[in-house]
Formats: structure tokens, C-alpha cells, sequence
């Protein structure tokens, strides 16, 4: 509320007692817009949506005036969106995508890099591949929604994404190179575990753009659809995941990502853990039972 004063003081209103309608609408008009100012949205905004979709989260990029380039506030923002997910056991499924047209990421902030030293874009870089890393992390499916450009950072950010759908005009590129640099936040270790050593090799050494087309070829998008419907085959995604038991998703996710990083019958043990996990679940026994009775399940989550 010292907030709100002090932005009531700097637009000149004073509040002393009144008794005329006129003047007591005139103040709540001025306190209303104090409200918009101190409630001024971030770069990344968070979304539950409502049912019949309740348990799909959105996470949306809304850094128009930089084309949703990674600064120091949209890394902050993605860290709290991350840790905001993570404590909200509702949650099934996130979408990532982008409130700005034609654009999904175009990378890092550029000109703000140019004010850091090397000390300060190391901590930055750091913290950026930390924080995609924790967003690969999420024991929840996440699905990246990519309509215009994805560059840089902004396809690393898809590439820590279980699922990526793009529009046909979608554009994709790792230029760092290009910047006598090369990719910080997981693009060398990612891209190659999707399309393989070559490939991704000749992707980063040149810096070249691939389109939507190429993309899907190599396996870097899962699906890619007429320009503007990406969200909604996203979002078609999204729901037939959220038909699912909860926590057989959690754990089908745990045992394809961490089973990828170990020899086969190492794998097997870590798919045996997490099938001793579900084994146990009252939605295993709802499951059994909507199946016998021919009816949907209806599925809590434990």
C-alpha cells in the first residue's frame, strides 16, 4: 500500500476526505490505474488453465519490444516460472510459448551483453544453462510451441523441451559461431542427442538457419502444421497427456531420460524403479477399473 501512495503522490492526486460521488469515482479511477502500474507484467508470465484443462500450465514469453531476447529479467523470470511449477503438484503438463507474433526467441540480449565482462557473462551464461537444465528437469512434460524465429538461446530453450511443435513459417538457428563464441545453455550437448554428432556438428560449426520443413526431417520438432496453429496442436498434445495418470507420466518421463544416459541393463533397473512406482498407485486400480466398468477413468494423481 506505501506503493500505491507513493504512485498516487507522483501523479499528483492528493487524498483528503471527500463526500461527492464525483470525487470518490475520480479517486478510484486513479487508484485503479496505481494498481496497473504496480501490477506492470514481466517478460515471462505463468498460466493455469481452467477446466476442462485444469492441470496444463502455460508459460509464455512477452518481450515484444527485444523480440523475447534473454536478458537478466527473463532469466529471473524463467527461473521463479520453473520453481513456481515445481511446487504446484496440480500441475501435468507446460506449455511454452510466445506472446509476441512471428517470434518465439530470438536468443540472447545482445546489447545488454555488450555492457557485461567476461566475469558477468560467465555467471549469466552459468545460470541460463542451469536454469534450462533444471527446466529439462521437471518431472512434468513440457512442449515447446514455436511460431517465426528460435534462435540462439530461444532454440535452446525448445531443445530442453520433451516435445516441440512448430508453425511452417518457424525459423531455427545456433549462430554463435558466427559471434566468435559458441552455444552456452546446452545446444552443444542437446541438439547432438536429437539429431546426431554429424548433423548437429555441421549445424553449429556453420551457424545456418533451417526451416520448419528441415526441422521436422531431423527430428528437432515433433510436428510442424500450417503457420498460427502450432499452439493448438500443442494444446491437442496437452490434453491427451492430461487424460493420463499423473504420475505414470512422471515416471515414463523419468525412465526414457534417465535410462538414455546409461548402458541398457542399467536402463532396464531405472525402468524397474520406476514401474515400482506406479505399482502402488490408486490410479493403477482406477485404471483397472474404468477399463472393466467401460468407462473413462478419472485419474487424482496418486
Amino acid at each position: 500500500m506505501l506503493g500505491l501512495r507513493r504512485l498516487l503522490a507522483v501523479s499528483g492526486r492528493h487524498t483528503p476526505e471527500v463526500t461527492s460521488a464525483s470525487a470518490a469515482s475520480s479517486h478510484s479511477a486513479v487508484f485503479f490505474r496505481a494498481l496497473q502500474i504496480l501490477a506492470q507484467p514481466g517478460p515471462v508470465r505463468l498460466q493455469k488453465l481452467s477446466a476442462p484443462d485444469t492441470g496444463i500450465v502455460e508459460l509464455r514469453l512477452e518481450r515484444p519490444e527485444a523480440k523475447n531476447a534473454i536478458g537478466k529479467e527473463m532469466l529471473q523470470g524463467l527461473r521463479s516460472a520453473i520453481q513456481e511449477v515445481e511446487a504446484d503438484t496440480a500441475a501435468n503438463v507446460v506449455l511454452v510459448a510466445s506472446s509476441v507474433p512471428k517470434v518465439f526467441c530470438a536468443g540472447a540480449d545482445l546489447k545488454e551483453r555488450r555492457l557485461m565482462g567476461p566475469t558477468e557473462v560467465r555467471d549469466f551464461v552459468n545460470s541460463l544453462r542451469s536454469t534450462f537444465s533444471s527446466f529439462e528437469a521437471l518431472s512434468i512434460p513440457t512442449i515447446a510451441v514455436v511460431e517465426g524465429v528460435a534462435f540462439g538461446g530461444g532454440l535452446e530453450l525448445a531443445l530442453s523441451c520433451d516435445l516441440r511443435i512448430c508453425g511452417e513459417d518457424a525459423k531455427f538457428s545456433l549462430p554463435e559461431t558466427g559471434l566468435a563464441i559458441i552455444p552456452g545453455a546446452g545446444g552443444t550437448q542437446r541438439l547432438p542427442r536429437i539429431v546426431g554428432r554429424s548433423r548437429a556438428k555441421e549445424l553449429i560449426f556453420t551457424g545456418r538457419r533451417f526451416d520448419a520443413v528441415e526441422a521436422v526431417t531431423m527430428g528437432v520438432v515433433n510436428y510442424c502444421v500450417p503457420a498460427g496453429e502450432a499452439y493448438q496442436k500443442a494444446l491437442e498434445l496437452a490434453r491427451e497427456i492430461n487424460q493420463k495418470g499423473p504420475v505414470a507420466v512422471k515416471m515414463a518421463k523419468k525412465a526414457i531420460n534417465q535410462g538414455a544416459e546409461v548402458d541398457m541393463p542399467s536402463a532396464l533397473a531405472v525402468e524397474e524403479e520406476c514401474y515400482e512406482q506406479v505399482l502402488h498407485t490408486q490410479d493403477r486400480l482406477e485404471g483397472l477399473a474404468a477399463f472393466a466398468e467401460k468407462r473413462k477413468p478419472v485419474y487424482k494423481g496418486k
